[in-house]
């Protein structure tokens, strides 16, 4: 786990858009992508239930947030 994928991780639950993560951070979404993915297969765990509508936090992902912030 490293400082930018805390950083993505609660850029992504505060918008709960990876398109709009990506906007804020001024970066390309597959980046956000791709280490939220590293990120969960580190902690074995899914941190969000993705969809076309956005994201959620998973309940694993709820008490990630709780240590990362």
């Amino acid at each position: 786990m490293n400082t930018k994928q805390l950083q993505y991780f609660l850029t992504l639950t505060q918008t709960k858009s990876i398109a709009a993560a990506a906007r804020a951070l001024d970066i390309a979404q597959p980046s956000i992508s791709q280490q939220v993915t590293n990120l969960e297969h580190e902690l074995g765990v899914t941190l969000f239930e993705r969809s076309f509508q956005g994201v959620e936090l998973t309940k694993a992902g709820e008490k990630f947030e709780a240590y990362a912030a």
